[in-house]
């Protein structure tokens, strides 16, 4: 007797934010149009519009506003209310970086893996404690996952390996995946965004000086304070943030006390755009799994300065698409910046590198994926 369970379904951890891994599950609802997206919270104006055209399952958590609000507040709630949802498909295609790859199913399960918990496995790096001082934020951070992390870690463990199958988005998270659960992932690195078209861009009210940009949520270890520090010492250039987060009350700080910084906080794609389209070149500090920015950039033909680290190794290439400096300090990013504006920059062959990471090619490898582990059932 046919099943009459659905072929693909997809869960994401949550959709409270605009980040790199939303993005991912947005190609994934491209790739599988009209599957059922499930996820822990949901709040529609802290994410990606689009998703609005999905169909979303959010699990009972979501009734409670303060958590699709601050999803943090979640953390000791999260693993059990993911074990008690389980999900009936032919294949699961889970998009996690800590909760997603722990919802159970009868069928099959892959895993496109963002990284292993930062908070469970980098918690100092997550927290920001030790660059940055021992906020409020950070000691709630490392008292939780001191009193819950034996137990996270044990079923982070266990749902990692009831996956059939593991992508990860760089070679960074693949040796990550190896060290932390012993798996042998296959690497499929996610597509930049398709913003705007030229005619679409919308300029962002305020920025109407010569600057670089920097795109981050903001958070300790993603170093947008010493961004901030290591631009200001550049002349005639000012920096502009698009992101927000938990950090952004001390960065506008920061940024008042130096000037020439806007923090525009979120846009809209058609914002992003035009800020690609008009910036001198993106500068990446943070320490990433995969360096999606970059490729965001190139896309627009404009160059990157980047950390010499993690995954933008893989979405860099040295005096073709970007400069490289070698540690996150000021006097660093800012020697950095100083060599990438000095250059000049090939704009086709940076937009190359961009359409080598297309969505379409993301796309066929998912589905074919998928249609591995479908007739595997």
């Amino acid at each position: 007797m046919p099943s009459s369970r659905p072929d693909v379904v997809l869960a994401h951890d949550y959709l409270t934010q605009r980040g790199g891994a939303e993005r991912v599950a947005l190609s994934m609802t491209r790739a599988f149009t009209g599957a059922t997206l499930h996820t822990t919270l949901y709040e529609q104006s802290s994410t990606f519009p689009d998703f609005a055209d999905v169909p979303v399952e959010a699990l009972p958590l979501n009734r409670m506003r303060v958590l699709r609000h601050h999803h943090r507040l979640a953390l000791p709630l999260l693993a059990g209310a993911v074990s008690r949802h389980p999900i009936d498909a032919d294949v699961l295609l889970a998009s996690s970086s800590g909760w997603a790859h722990g919802f159970p199913t009868h069928g099959r399960k892959i895993v496109y893996c963002h990284a292993p918990a930062r908070w469970l496995y980098q918690t100092d790096r997550y927290a920001g404690a030790a660059d940055h001082g021992a906020s409020t934020r950070s000691r709630a951070i490392e008292a939780a996952v001191t009193a819950l992390g034996p137990r996270l870690r044990s079923w982070d463990q266990r749902a990692a390996h009831s996956a059939q199958r593991y992508l990860v988005n760089s070679t960074v998270v693949k040796h990550a995946v190896a060290d932390v659960y012993g798996i042998d992932a296959e690497v499929l690195p996610p597509p930049p965004a398709t913003l705007a078209l030229d005619d679409e861009a919308a300029a962002v009210p305020g920025v109407d000086e010569r600057f670089v940009l920097c795109v981050a949520r903001l958070l300790p270890y993603k170093n947008v304070d010493r961004v901030i520090q290591a631009v200001s010492q550049i002349p005639d250039v000012g920096l502009v943030i698009v992101g927000d987060g938990p950090d952004r009350a001390r960065l506008a700080a920061l940024a008042e006390n130096v000037g020439h910084t806007v923090l525009v906080g979120r846009v809209s794609d058609a914002q992003l755009a035009w800020l690609y389209q008009n910036c001198e070149g993106l500068v990446a500090a943070s320490y990433e799994d995969f360096g999606l920015s970059p490729l965001e950039a190139a896309g627009f033909g404009k160059p990157t300065a980047a950390l010499h680290a993690g995954g933008y190794l893989d979405t860099v290439v040295p005096a073709s698409t970007g400069v490289f400096f070698e540690s996150p300090d000021a006097d660093a990013i800012a020697g950095g910046v100083v060599t990438m504006l000095g250059r000049s920059w090939d704009a086709a062959a940076l937009e190359s590198h961009a359409d080598a990471f297309s969505e379409v090619r993301f796309i066929e490898r998912l589905r074919a994926v998928v249609a591995e582990e479908r007739d595997r059932c």
